[in-house]
């Protein structure tokens, strides 16, 4: 059965929701699913864009067929080759053989690797072609590293809709409601949207920034993004969220405490921490074990916040394995303009406070605090003057 949505008169929302996938790129949880968008526009000729995973591509073919209503469908314009927007390509050239399909000549190439049979339905553009489809005319920008070196977007002059691929997307499956106002987007989206981008996008900050002053010399009216709800208004909203993100800004002066403890006692230590923290006033304080939260959403936090500390035992004279994990994590995604406080622990060799900070030092623009503490097994009474003094230059950073 179909289940489609006007965006506007002509431009219809005939993507879908997967709720059963577990691990989105087979790497992060999504307990809420995720959707799958493509847009159909009926014009003088009528135009695909994008399709779907294979996951959701019954329903896919079904809210076409609704919607096209038994006319062909002239042009499939790809704005981004991944396979969960690209699985369903062949479907359609099957159901309509004298489709046209418009891509950048990077994505012809992609499409070729992943052995599509496309051979004399390309129509290769670039940075600043154009197209018209009747009433509608539409401009292609290029998008590269946003997150695949071929992605595009494409903007319709006529309507000012964005069709962004990637960009401006969010984890989460759409639940009836398909438009940003349909949704409490700051309650149920934002942190799914922040997941999405830091996890996804995040290590191409500067790709993204140029994206944004693209997008900037132009009236975008509406954003339809491949994941997540479509934007009709309170654009600016979104658009300083991604440039926040993509310039590595904090979103919030607060402090994020992540910890790796074997037997509790590191965590008693970032326990009492986040207490002082909180009785000096700083109550923007979140806790995290490193061990049972998964780092998609610990990269997450720590884009949110402006300041970290990394409490950590010492394990075979290296830094705990997940924290590891977490701080290589970092560097992988580019992570920049944070200020870190390190607790070590460690009850003959205490090594991992030095250790972190040779992999801090490696990233750009980081600020590490000099008063690190080192524990030798548990906290005592005699360091609790030392944790105090932490506490305090977290503070005075933060004025």
């Amino acid at each position: 059965m179909y289940c489609v949505r006007n965006i506007t008169e002509d431009l219809y929302w005939v993507g879908g929701s997967d709720r059963h996938l577990a691990l989105f790129e087979n790497i992060h949880p999504i307990p809420r699913g995720v959707s799958y968008n493509s847009y159909l526009l009926m014009d003088e000729s009528t135009v695909l864009f994008d399709t779907v995973d294979w996951s959701i591509c019954r329903q896919f073919i079904e809210n076409i067929q609704k919607v096209l209503k038994g006319k062909p469908l002239d042009y499939m314009v790809i704005n981004h080759m991944e396979p969960d927007h690209a699985a369903c390509i062949e479907e359609i050239i099957l159901r309509y053989p004298n489709v046209k399909i418009v891509c950048t000549q990077k994505a012809s190439l992609f499409m070729h690797q992943f052995g599509f049979a496309i051979d004399g339905k390309i129509m290769e553009v670039s940075e600043g072609d154009t197209m018209s489809f009747g009433k509608h005319v539409v401009a292609f920008v290029a998008a590269p590293m946003v997150h695949w070196p071929e992605a595009m977007v494409t903007f319709d002059t006529y309507n000012g809709v964005l069709f962004s691929a990637d960009a401006f997307g969010s984890f989460g499956s759409l639940d009836g409601q398909l438009f940003n106002d349909e949704v409490n987007f700051d309650r149920n989206f934002l942190d799914d949207a922040r997941r999405y981008y830091t996890n996804i996008v995040g290590k191409y900050g500067p790709h993204v920034q140029d994206l944004l002053r693209k997008a900037g010399t132009i009236d975008i009216k509406i954003i339809c993004p491949l994941h997540g709800p479509v934007w009709h208004n309170d654009l600016g909203y979104l658009l300083d969220k991604y440039d926040k993100w993509s310039r590595y800004e904090p979103e919030e002066n607060g402090v994020m405490i992540v910890y790796g403890t074997m037997y509790g006692n590191t965590e008693a230590a970032a326990s009492d921490l986040a207490t002082r923290l909180v009785e000096k006033g700083m109550t923007n304080v979140v806790m995290y074990d490193v061990s049972k939260t998964h780092v998609s959403y610990l990269i997450s936090e720590t884009f949110k916040y402006s300041h970290i500390v990394l409490a950590s035992v010492t394990y075979n004279l290296k830094i705990y394995p997940p924290m590891l994990n977490y701080i290589m994590d970092m560097k992988a995604l580019n992570l920049q303009k944070r200020t870190f406080t390190l607790i070590e622990n460690g009850s003959w060799a205490p090594q991992s406070g030095k250790l972190m900070r040779e992999l801090l030092d490696e990233m750009k623009e980081m600020t590490i605090l000099d008063n690190e503490i080192s524990l030798n097994s548990t906290m005592k009474e005699d360091d609790v003057d030392l944790m105090d003094s932490v506490a305090e230059s977290i503070m005075e950073s933060m004025k």
